[in-house]
């Protein structure tokens, strides 16, 4: 079942995903070489109990950290750690926090210094990705629709698609119905409704798309051991565009 949202759950998932967003703002002041990941997952936590929120993944699922911290190969659920960052590392964030009974998810991806042309077009691609998934979010569209204009965005550069993880729905849980795959044919999947919200975040690989969990049961790397980046944005449908309740800033 997906839900559809109120006026007051849409201002309580806005307000969630924006400790998120605010967050990220300090994060992302934070990023340097020579930071460890443990003390990017301390600002993070810190900040969001300073907003009166918790952090939504710590303890969920078992995972125990409040921020996801994956680096270069590393596609997602990354756990912080004592490990340094470096010049020329890419660095993906996803961080969730939950207030007032709502959820916030969002993720980034950033290079610390100088990288290479194609991973920065790697970057550039998996992000402009997410915002033509966005785009497709609209009342009659169908679910797959979004999925099929991140894929086709993607792989028009050479890229994959990771197709074992996906977005999801989200509100008064982390995840929610529906599943919304990276990959698929448009036209195809259930109807968008006025409400409803998601979290839709592409997982993109420079390699094959195809990934494996390490041995802390969380880690995911990619198997031909490529970079990975990864965006994603919490949204609602609304009935005249979507709107990006995790936004950071200008661009959303």
């Amino acid at each position: 079942m997906i839900n559809l949202r109120n006026k007051q759950e849409i201002k309580y998932l806005q307000e969630a995903n924006q400790v998120v967003a605010k967050a990220y703002n300090i994060l992302m002041g934070a990023i340097r070489p020579g930071i460890t990941t443990d003390e990017l997952d301390k600002i993070a936590e810190d900040y969001i109990r300073s907003q009166g929120a918790e952090p939504a993944f710590l303890g969920y699922r078992g995972y125990p950290r409040s921020l996801c911290v994956s680096i270069n190969d590393e596609v997602v659920h990354g756990i912080p750690g004592k490990r340094k960052l470096k010049v020329g590392d890419v660095v993906s964030l996803d961080l969730g926090a939950k207030k007032n009974g709502f959820y916030g998810d969002s993720a980034l991806t950033v290079a610390v210094g100088k990288i290479p042309k194609k991973v920065e077009e790697l970057i550039r691609v998996t992000e402009e990705s997410l915002y033509k998934g966005i785009e497709q979010a609209t009342v009659d569209n169908r679910l797959h629709d979004i999925s099929a204009a991140v894929q086709g965005h993607v792989e028009a550069h050479g890229f994959s698609v990771v197709r074992q993880f996906v977005g999801h729905g989200i509100g008064q849980q982390m995840h929610e119905d529906p599943q919304i795959p990276n990959y698929g044919k448009a036209g195809t999947g259930v109807r968008l409704k006025e409400g409803m919200v998601f979290a839709i975040e592409p997982m993109v690989n420079m390699g094959g798309w195809e990934v494996k969990i390490l041995e802390d049961n969380w880690t995911v790397v990619t198997i031909d051991g490529s970079t990975s980046a990864h965006f994603e944005h919490s949204i609602v449908i609304t009935k005249d565009r979507p709107l990006i309740l995790s936004g950071r800033g200008p661009r959303q």
